[in-house]
């Protein structure tokens, strides 16, 4: 993971990584190819907290983002978010693990500049819940005939066993949860970054609905 030290003229600070919103897909052109991007919304950011390893074990810097309505906000949490800008709290606190740049102070701003284009990182999103579903969806099962009044269609099938173990074994595959985990994508690229609009172009697909919380960390 890359480790930026550095801040720009206005003082805004560059770390490994940001957060950002997916927006959804769309396509930009290079010298006549077509190259599907995801746009990312970038809210920005705030020092909120410094971890350290003599007080907390290990470095990172907490941040915080989207504010709230100060009806929404705990005291708790107006007193720890106090000096940022959010002092009616904020919907989104998070960390970036990585070493200490060096002057880091609570309240500074990040720059969506911690990221350029040619950047490769590491996303990492919660995927599309789909609720409960059987094994065809779930796992692409094969199910049985469809037609001939079979009566099997899309069910699992044999699942158990005999008289020892006389149980089901774990990991059987079954209907359930599907969807809604954390996925994670290594080596995608940063095709853009449009600091004007807050709007951070990555090279394909990124999990997730619209509106989702993406986390970039440099490769």
């Amino acid at each position: 993971m890359s480790d930026e030290k550095t801040t720009e003229n206005t003082g805004d600070l560059k770390l490994a990584g940001l957060f950002a919103f997916k927006i959804g897909m769309s396509t930009i052109y290079d010298g006549g190819v077509a190259i599907p991007v995801t746009a990312l919304r970038y809210e920005p950011m705030i020092v909120s907290q410094v971890k350290t390893n003599e007080k907390d074990g290990y470095t990172a810097v907490q941040v915080a983002f989207d504010p709230k309505r100060d009806g929404r906000t705990s005291l708790a949490e107006k007193n720890h978010l106090k000096g940022t800008g959010f002092e009616n709290g904020a919907y989104f606190t998070r960390e970036v693990r990585q070493d200490l740049p060096a002057g880091i102070e609570k309240g500074q701003k990040v720059s969506i500049a911690s990221l350029a284009k040619g950047d490769m990182v590491k996303i990492t999103s919660n995927s599309k819940g789909h609720g409960f579903a059987g094994v065809v969806k779930r796992y692409n099962f094969a199910g049985g005939p469809a037609a001939h009044g079979s009566g099997f269609h899309r069910r699992p099938g044999s699942a158990g066993n005999r008289t020892w173990p006389a149980r089901v074994m774990p990991g059987k595959r079954f209907p359930g949860h599907f969807g809604d985990e954390v996925i994670t994508n290594i080596n995608v690229k940063v095709c853009d970054v449009i600091p004007d609009e807050n709007v951070i172009l990555v090279k394909g697909p990124v999990p997730g609905a619209a509106n989702s919380l993406v986390r970039l960390l440099k490769m």
